[in-house]
């Protein structure tokens, strides 16, 4: 997450289904295949406006639903997450579209995979258990940035060129993956290759040992301020342990 204000909607690996279902309510939570898609409008009291989340379709482990927000006040601050949360390796595939864009507030949001890493495997992400926040942005936009400041620029992970910035939040270091290039709609990579290359050059305990375990990876999109309707088109990702 980032900034003081968030609000969430997001998926977590589950079995069940359901489809075409909106859920519009601050904590609602609806099955969405082997996944659930809840809202956790956190933050809804710190800004002005309101968002809902459409599952579109579900089978297998592929997904696919819609995000339709207005945010408005405080712009430098992130009003949702709309996301979904679900290793010897980790392959993803994400394609994503914005059907509509403010018009005249300026659109600040990023969409991005977190990828929360704790001392204990069993303990929930953005908590006191929770040690690091990967940040993998596919879109950046209205000069937003990530936590912290930027490290290192020209990073080729995953098949993309990116910069990385680095930061505390709560208790957690923040490590945020930027695009160099621009926005990136059709995403297919391996997530393990991008904890790998923290482990090899940033000091990231491995995941295999045992003090560093996967909690959560979510996806999804954090608005600052505007109106938007993103659609995720397709969705999976795979634990290969």
């Amino acid at each position: 997450m980032i900034g003081s204000k968030a609000t969430l909607a997001s998926l977590v690996l589950f079995a069940s289904s359901v489809v075409a279902q909106t859920i519009t309510g601050q904590y609602d939570c609806e099955p969405a295949g082997q996944y659930t898609l809840c809202q956790n409008l956190w933050g809804k009291s710190s800004g002005v406006g309101s968002q809902s989340s459409t599952l579109v379709s579900a089978s297998g482990n592929s997904v696919s639903w819609s995000t339709n927000y207005t945010w408005a006040n405080n712009s430098n601050n992130v009003k949702s997450y709309a996301n979904l949360s679900a290793i010897t390796s980790a392959p993803t595939i994400w394609n994503w579209h914005y059907v509509t864009q403010s018009s005249g507030i300026q659109l600040r949001a990023d969409i991005s995979y977190e990828l929360w890493l704790g001392k204990a495997s069993s303990g929930s992400p953005a908590t006191p258990a929770s040690s690091y926040e990967i940040m993998i942005w596919l879109s950046g936009l209205g000069g937003i940035q990530p936590v912290g400041s930027q490290i290192l620029t020209g990073i080729s992970v995953g098949g993309h060129t990116w910069n990385l910035w680095k930061g505390p939040n709560a208790n957690w270091q923040v490590l945020s993956f930027v695009p160099a290039t621009g926005d990136i709609t059709n995403f297919n990579a391996d997530l393990k290759d991008f904890l790998n290359y923290l482990v090899s050059n940033q000091g990231v305990a491995s995941t295999q040992s045992s003090v560093r375990r996967v909690q959560a990876i979510q996806t999804g999109t954090e608005p600052f301020v505007g109106t938007a309707n993103l659609v995720i088109d397709s969705y999976s990702v795979a634990f290969n342990h």
